[in-house]
C-alpha cells in the first residue's frame, strides 16, 4: 500500500515544542504500524492464520506496538507534569527511541509488511519528523540529559501517585530496604527458600490480600479493585529481589481471581480468608512438560472417581510449589482431545508445605505427589518444582466451581493470568530500578583514567537511555493497572509485561556493564540483577506467546 504525501517546505519556520514534536513522530510510526497490520490482514482467511502464516511480521508489530504505547502513555504523564522539564525531556527522548526503533523493524523486511520506500516518506520527507529525531538521538543531548541524572541522583520526577499508593509505596520501600535487601544475596547464592523473617512480617502487612475484597479477609474494598496498589507493592518487593520477594503475591492474585470469577460461594468462604492470611500460601500448577504458553494442550488426566477425582501425569514449572499449602491444578475432566480448552477444570489440591528441594506427600488411599525443585541460574528462592500426580486424590469439593466448573477451568485460569501480567510488569520495573541505582552509585564513584567513569560520554548516554526506560515502564505499568480497575486494559497489560521485560533484560545487562568486572562477580547485586530480569520474558506468558497470540491477533482482528 502505498502512501502519496504532499511535502511542503518547512524548513524555514520555527519547530514546534518538543512533545508536541514527538507527537507527530509518534503519530507517522502509528499510521505505517496501522497499514502493516491491515496489509496482512488482507493476506489471510483470519487473523489465526494471519499471526500463523506471518510469524516474524506480527512479533515485530506487537513489539513496535507495545513499545509505542508505552510512549504514548509516557507522554500523557509528561503532559501532567508540564511544569517538570526533566520528565519532559525524558519522555521525548524515549519517544524518539520508539518511532526509530518501529521504523527499523519496518525497514528491515518491508516486504513482509506489504510496504515499500514511497510509504516510509510519511517520515523521510517530514523535516519536522526527522529533526525532532535527530536532536532528541543526538549524543550531545542524551548526555546532558545523563549529567541531569547524575545531578538528579537518579530521582526521575513524580510519579503521581495518589495519597494511599504513596504511602503503601513508602511502607514496602522500607520494607524492601530494611528487610528484603540484606537476605537477598543469601537467599540467591546459596538457592535458599524464603526465610520466614520476610514471609511473617507480609503476611501481618496484609500483602497477601491485596487482590481479595475485605468480605472475604483481604484489603480490596468491595467492588472495588486496586491494581496499582498490587502494581506499587510489587515493584518496590522486586526492587529488594525478584525471588525472595517480588514474585510473593502473584499466585495468590492469581488463585483469588480465578476463586473470585468461578468458586461457589461456600469455596469463596473457606479459601479465601485463608488465601488473604498468606495460611496456607499457594502455587499455580498450569504448564506441563510439553506445554506451556499453550494451556490448551494440558494433558494431566483427571478421572472421576467416588467422591471427587484422580489426577494422573505431570507439571513442570509450579514456582513456590514445595512451601505452597494448596496447589491451583488445571487438569483434563474429558479425555475427548478435540475438546481443547472445553475439556480442562480446575482443582485446588491440598498437601503438605515443605522447605525441601524435593517432597513426597502419600495419600492413605495410595495416592502420590512428589515434587522435585528445578535448579535456575536466578530467580531463586521461591524455587520451581517439577510435579508428579500418582492417582491423587482430589474431593469433588474442591474442583473449582464444584459440579458447574467443569470443562470450565481454561476460563478460570485466563481470569488470573492478566493480572499475573502486569504485575510481571511491574516486577520488571522494580529489578530495573534497583540496577539502575546501583549502577549510579558505582559510576560516581569508579575511578578509571583517572576520572569517575560518570565523567565520561558513553556513561552519561548509557544512564539517560536507561532513566527514559524505566520512566516508561513504570508508566505503562500505573496506566494500564488503573484501566483494569474500570474493566479494560488486557491487551495492554500483554504490551506492558512484553516490553517491559525486554526492556529489564538490556537494563540489566547495562548496569552489570557499567560495573565491568565487578559486574560479573557474584558479590555484587547487579549480577543477580542479570540473572533474575531474564525469566520476565519467559514467566506469565512467553514474550513469543503474548506477541503472537495475543497482542498481534487482536490487532489484526480490530483491523478495518
Amino acid at each position: 500500500m502505498s502512501i502519496s504525501v504532499k511535502v511542503e517546505d518547512n524548513s524555514q519556520q520555527p519547530l514546534p515544542p518538543p512533545r508536541q514534536q514527538a507527537h507527530s513522530a509518534l503519530q507517522a510510526a502509528r499510521g505505517l504500524l496501522d497499514d502493516a497490520i491491515a496489509h496482512i490482514k488482507r493476506c489471510s482467511q483470519s487473523a489465526a492464520d494471519a499471526v500463523n502464516d506471518h510469524q516474524w511480521a506480527c512479533y515485530d508489530l506487537a513489539l513496535s506496538w507495545s513499545e509505542c504505547t508505552a510512549a504514548n502513555f509516557l507522554l500523557a504523564h509528561a503532559a501532567k507534569l508540564s511544569d517538570d522539564d526533566f520528565s519532559c525531556r525524558l519522555a521525548t527522548l524515549f519517544c524518539a527511541d520508539a518511532v526509530t526503533n518501529t521504523l527499523n523493524r519496518l525497514r528491515t523486511h518491508a516486504a513482509d509488511f506489504g510496504l515499500d520506500l514511497n510509504d516510509f516518506h510519511v517520515v523521510d520527507a517530514n523535516p519536522q519528523v526527522l529533526a525532532f529525531l535527530r536532536q532528541q538521538l543526538a549524543a550531545h543531548n542524551l548526555a546532558a540529559i545523563g549529567s541531569t541524572v547524575i545531578e538528579r541522583d537518579g530521582n526521575l520526577g513524580a510519579d503521581l501517585l495518589g495519597e494511599h499508593h504513596s504511602m503503601m509505596r513508602d511502607t514496602f520501600r522500607r520494607f524492601s530496604d530494611e528487610v528484603v535487601a540484606p537476605l537477598a544475596e543469601d537467599v540467591h547464592r546459596k538457592d535458599l527458600i524464603i526465610p520466614d523473617d520476610i514471609l511473617e512480617p507480609l503476611k501481618a502487612m496484609g500483602v497477601f490480600g491485596l487482590s481479595i475484597p475485605a468480605s472475604y479477609g483481604g484489603l480490596q474494598e468491595e467492588d472495588k479493585e486496586d491494581t496499582l496498589g498490587m502494581i506499587v507493592v510489587t515493584e518496590e518487593l522486586s526492587r529488594g529481589s525478584l525471588g525472595a520477594a517480588g514474585s510473593l503475591i502473584t499466585r495468590p492474585e492469581i488463585l483469588s481471581r480465578a476463586l473470585l470469577k468461578g468458586g461457589t460461594e461456600r469455596q469463596k468462604q473457606l479459601w479465601l480468608p485463608q488465601i488473604a492470611a498468606g495460611d496456607p500460601l499457594c502455587a499455580v500448577a498450569v504448564t506441563e512438560p510439553n506445554y506451556g504458553s499453550d494451556v490448551a494442550g494440558v494433558q494431566l488426566r483427571a478421572t472421576a472417581t467416588k467422591g471427587g477425582w484422580l489426577l494422573n501425569g505431570a507439571k513442570t514449572w509450579c514456582t513456590f510449589g514445595g512451601k505452597a499449602g494448596v496447589l491451583l491444578v488445571l487438569a483434563r475432566t474429558q479425555a475427548d482431545q478435540t475438546l481443547a480448552h472445553r475439556g480442562l477444570s480446575m482443582f485446588l489440591v491440598e498437601k503438605t508445605s515443605s522447605d525441601a528441594h524435593e517432597f513426597e506427600e502419600v495419600q492413605a488411599s495410595g495416592g502420590k505427589l512428589t515434587g522435585r525443585s528445578i535448579a535456575t541460574i536466578g530467580y531463586r528462592g521461591m524455587h520451581s518444582f517439577q510435579l508428579f500426580f500418582d492417582d491423587f486424590f482430589v474431593p469433588d469439593s474442591h474442583m473449582l466451581g464444584e459440579q458447574k466448573g467443569e470443562g470450565k477451568g481454561f476460563y478460570y485460569a485466563m481470569a488470573g493470568f492478566a493480572g499475573g501480567r502486569i504485575q510481571t510488569a511491574a516486577r520488571a520495573v522494580g529489578v530495573m530500578r534497583a540496577a539502575f541505582s546501583k549502577s549510579l552509585s558505582y559510576a560516581t564513584e569508579r575511578v578509571v583514567f583517572n576520572q569517575p567513569i560518570a565523567n565520561y560520554q558513553l556513561t552519561k548516554v548509557k544512564l539517560a537511555r536507561m532513566a527514559a526506560l524505566i520512566l516508561a515502564c513504570r508508566q505503562i505499568t500505573y496506566d494500564v493497572a488503573l484501566l483494569m480497575d474500570s474493566g479494560e486494559g488486557d491487551m495492554e497489560a500483554s504490551a506492558a509485561k512484553l516490553f517491559a521485560g525486554r526492556a529489564a533484560e538490556w537494563l540489566t545487562r547495562e548496569a552489570l556493564q557499567i560495573h565491568g568486572g565487578m559486574g560479573y562477580a557474584e558479590e555484587t547485586p547487579v549480577s543477580r540483577y542479570f540473572a533474575d530480569a531474564r525469566v520476565l520474558s519467559i514467566f506469565e506468558g512467553a514474550e513469543e506467546t503474548l506477541a503472537l497470540k495475543v497482542i498481534a491477533r487482536a490487532l489484526i482482528e480490530q483491523a478495518v
